[in-house]
């Protein structure tokens, strides 16, 4: 009998917390690289030092909007490519060596960035540059972290560890509000304006560097190379047991045989056998417009122009928006960090997406109708009016709703239902799924926020509405199953298959386990009487 003590000891799966831990310092990457650029092309030094303003006289006000899009968006346009160049590369080298590289190559993108503007022509082509290098990696980065932690995660916990994720992403976001922040109070005519934000990246590509160093490889990814002795040695180090462990030996066993059940109904497998094999084409699906409604939720479009919607409401000034939006990142830390560390395991993934959806709705109609019927006025006011502070009270409450579904739950999602063998593929095809369309969202919401006004706001809160809130109730439940159910959840294997193939792995391990020890006790005997032999010949001085 197996027992579960993971929740009786709360430091039994902290190896496997920590790997997540150094894997999402990429995260925080991206939320900090998502929510930076808007501060930083809004003030009014950068964009005369860059030639986007001229020093006096007025500003071309659509110019400054297509170079705000154009710093945004090329991240995502970099990250998309990258997500896809991931999957042969995570699926040679393994997750943790394929992390590795691309932090690398983000820290080449944050130097580019960072030393633009300098002696020479180092202009916005060194910004842009260094966003699409940047962007790349981090693409990778976010179909790989998932994958790589999802595998090593026990089913218990998997969905706190993965939805650890947004968390990242949210402290990542909040970070940038607040040194955009603290830019805005204390610099203001000097490069630091963008060196401080655009070096800063190198601090979480650093620790995840670093962090890389002192983690393992998945445990699954090494059983489908056929490396099952490091497989069963990793597994047990993550699970703080023996490798002898009952426990151990068994969830090896369920990994191998879902592994030899993918070798043996997918050999020879080609894309269009992945993408359409028996059970597979309807996760790409759900992987690719799980992400495709999350984008359009609203929630991007205020992370990434967090300053300018505030102002749109009344936080004129620069004080007043840029600590209007570090609230917000606020709020979005703790509402995520809550839901993830109490609810995400209890709570189930379809209630958690519709509640989620249904709130972001009403909260975003309510603001809507606010700004229609309460506009602010055009002069610039010390204070936020009352209508404006209501306003903005729906968004912190919008970000809360946000951070108890469609934030977290996407990535979580989609870590559970894919495989080992066509894992790469999902993670890929969701990541870049979610990466076209931030980089739609992200490119599109300068031009959407001055053509629609409050429309913006309706116009989400019905795609919230009309279209996630039935998704999320139509989508299989995964909550409390593992990785290898999902196959038998998703038709792919019958369970009464799956359970006659586990029984035949455990037997032909313990076979293995019983073998092993004879060959080891006739070793012993044998060396036992050579030594007795050896020494009946030697003389006693």
């Amino acid at each position: 009998m197996r027992i579960d003590d993971s929740k009786a000891n709360p430091l039994q799966n902290i190896r496997v917390y920590w790997l997540a831990f150094v894997a999402y310092w990429g995260i925080v990457l991206f939320g900090y690289d998502s929510g930076i650029a808007g501060g930083v092309v809004q003030s009014k030094y950068f964009q005369i030092k860059f030639g986007v303003r001229p020093a006096e006289g007025p500003a071309d006000q659509s110019r400054i909007d297509n170079v705000l899009a154009t710093v945004v968006s090329v991240l995502q346009g970099g990250a998309f490519f990258g997500a896809l160049s991931s999957v042969p590369v995570s699926a040679w080298m393994g997750r943790r060596k394929t992390l590795l590289a691309y932090t690398l190559i983000c820290i080449a993108g944050a130097i580019l960035q960072t030393i633009a503007g300098g002696e020479g022509n180092r202009g916005l082509g060194y910004i842009y540059g260094g966003r699409v290098i940047s962007g790349f990696g981090i693409g990778a980065i976010s179909a790989v972290a998932p994958a790589y932690v999802s595998e090593c995660s026990p089913k218990q916990v998997r969905g706190r560890i993965t939805g650890m994720f947004q968390i990242m992403v949210a402290i990542g976001v909040m970070i940038s509000y607040f040194i955009n922040f603290g830019i805005g109070l204390h610099v203001h005519s000097s490069p630091k304006i963008w060196r401080i934000p655009f070096g800063f990246q190198l601090v979480p590509t650093g620790i995840m560097a670093l962090g890389l160093l002192t983690v393992r490889e998945s445990p699954r990814w090494l059983a489908s190379k056929g490396r099952s002795g490091e497989a069963l040695v990793n597994l047990a180090y993550l699970r703080r047991r023996t490798p002898n462990s009952e426990e151990v030996r068994h969830e090896l066993a369920e990994i191998e045989a879902g592994i030899a059940e993918e070798r043996e109904a997918r050999a020879n497998l080609g894309l269009r056998e992945a993408f359409l094999g028996r059970g597979n084409l309807i996760r790409f699906i759900i992987a690719f417009f799980i992400f495709f409604l999350q984008q359009w939720c609203g929630q991007n479009s205020v992370g990434y122009y967090a300053t300018q919607i505030f102002t749109s409401i009344g936080y004129t000034g620069s004080t007043n928006n840029l600590l209007a939006a570090g609230i917000y990142g606020v709020v979005k830390v703790i509402a995520t960090a809550i839901f993830i560390f109490f609810f995400v395991d209890t709570w189930g993934r379809k209630p958690s997406l519709f509640v989620s959806a249904m709130g972001m709705g009403v909260l975003f109609f309510i603001v809507g109708a606010i700004l229609k019927t309460h506009p602010p006025t055009s002069s610039p006011q010390p204070h936020p009016p009352a209508s404006g502070r209501a306003m903005a009270a729906m968004i912190y409450i919008y970000v809360c709703s946000y951070s108890i579904g469609w934030g977290p739950l996407p990535w979580v999602y989609v870590s559970d239902i894919f495989p080992t063998r066509t894992r790469h593929y999902g993670l890929a095809v969701a990541s870049s799924s979610q990466w076209l369309w931030n980089f739609v969202v992200s490119r599109v919401t300068p031009t959407i926020h001055t053509k629609l006004g409050y429309k913006m706001f309706l116009m989400f809160a019905s795609l919230n509405v009309v279209a996630m809130a039935p998704f999320s109730l139509l989508i299989p439940e995964t909550t409390g199953h593992s990785l290898e159910e999902m196959d038998i959840i998703f038709g792919a294997i019958s369970a009464d298959d799956r359970a006659a193939n586990i029984k035949r792995q455990e037997q032909g391990a313990y076979s293995l386990i019983s073998l092993d020890l004879f060959h080891w006790r006739e070793t012993r005997i044998l060396k036992h009487r050579d030594r007795c032999r050896f020494r009946a010949f030697v003389p006693v001085p």
